[in-house]
């Protein structure tokens, strides 16, 4: 019997199924409907020889020195910080918007001081800033709302950003000075040998066994186990049995050209033109060097593999009604992104690992046999 059965070999799956087997030596069942560990983190070498994420790009950041050092046990680190520029008007500008995006847009030669006021003359006033629309026009105004964010948002979620949760474009800061960073955590790098490596020592322990390319429905009743981790969605757990929570997926076009370089930074966004969102070129993120080089195009759909929680009030109390189910769980924890419908980057799964570990500990001895408490239980 396993101390544990885990459903999903992500981040989230893969950091309890290494704290459990190393920290408590308890033994370890992860299994995963893909082919491969590390989720949408995975990365692979394609037949050029180059480095790609199968998924879109993943860069990692935070601010967390906790959760760098856990990481580092397993990886080395490139460094790496992170470029994005946005086709707007025919003209590649950076983004996040700052002192250079406004003054090659519109040929000006503003400064940061003068900049603040060019915002404040053209943002909105919003009485109550509820929606990602009225994050953008409330801050830089309608115009470059118009150009930069709405249409990208549409294409992304489908649906206008009007009808999106403010949470969506609040993630992108606006900045007065000639920052063009993406990020502005203070580590920004690329695990030195790809997640998938990372991933590989992560759970190279004799108490983890790994099934792929396995749906856990199909063993849970033949593998006995005492305790369950999910990280799939939480609305497929219980069968969708008070309806399916709307997630938007990605299709990715991959494509590997003869020539050295195809874009001056990693990601270009397309805001105004093109089916899809963005252009990755994977040798800015591995820094290899090649006569040739590998892209993904990436297509929002509402079909596939589930990627991003779609952000609005009605799907939020359809989740919370979902979360009392889980809470009465006894001996299933939640965790993730999917399955507690939230987008988070990979530091704060990571993070929410960690500390549904600290938890776990906490309320329960090692290889314990008793009644595990509810996730509420064990809050408290």
């Amino acid at each position: 019997m396993f101390n544990w059965l885990i459903v999903g070999a992500g981040f989230a799956g893969s950091v309890l199924a290494e704290r459990m087997a190393s920290q408590r030596q308890e033994s370890v069942l992860i299994v995963d409907r893909r082919n491969h560990v590390g989720g949408n983190a995975y990365d692979c070498y394609d037949e050029a020889g180059i480095l790609i994420h199968r998924y879109g790009p993943h860069i990692f950041h935070t601010n967390a020195q906790s959760i760098i050092d856990y990481l580092s046990q397993f990886t080395e680190w490139r460094s790496y910080e992170h470029r994005v520029l946005s086709l707007v008007d025919g003209k590649l500008l950076p983004i996040p918007i700052n002192l250079d995006t406004i003054n090659r847009l519109y040929g000006l030669k503003l400064t940061s001081e003068q900049l603040q006021e060019f915002f404040a003359s053209r943002r909105e006033t919003v009485e109550e800033v509820r929606t990602a629309e009225d994050v953008v026009v409330s801050t830089v105004g309608r115009e470059l709302y118009e150009k930069f964010f709405r249409g990208y948002t549409r294409k992304q979620w489908g649906v206008d950003p009007s009808q999106l949760s403010k949470s969506v474009t609040a993630r992108v800061p606006t900045r007065t000075d000639r920052d063009d960073r993406y990020f502005g955590d203070t580590f920004q790098k690329m695990p030195a040998g790809g997640y998938t490596r990372m991933f590989q020592r992560m759970l190279d322990n004799p108490k983890i066994k790994i099934m792929l390319q396995t749906d856990y429905r199909e063993i849970r009743d033949k593998i006995p186990f005492q305790r369950m981790i999910y990280t799939g969605p939480i609305d497929e757990f219980f069968d969708w049995k008070l309806g399916r929570l709307p997630y938007r997926s990605l299709r990715f076009e991959h494509v590997t050209l003869d020539c050295e370089e195809f874009q001056p930074v990693a990601v270009v966004n397309y805001p105004q033109t093109e089916n899809y969102t963005r252009i990755t070129e994977y040798k800015h993120l591995t820094g290899q060097k090649s006569p040739k080089t590998s892209l993904t195009y990436e297509y929002p759909s509402d079909i596939g593999d589930p990627y991003y929680p779609v952000p609005r009030p009605e799907n939020e109390a359809l989740y919370k009604s979902y979360e009392a189910l889980a809470a009465a769980c006894p001996q299933v924890w939640f965790v993730g992104r999917l399955a507690t419908y939230r987008y988070y980057n990979m530091d704060q799964v990571v993070g929410q690992a960690l500390a549904t570990f600290a938890r776990i500990q906490k309320s329960m001895p090692a290889n314990g046999i008793g009644q595990m408490p509810t996730q509420r239980e064990a809050a408290e």
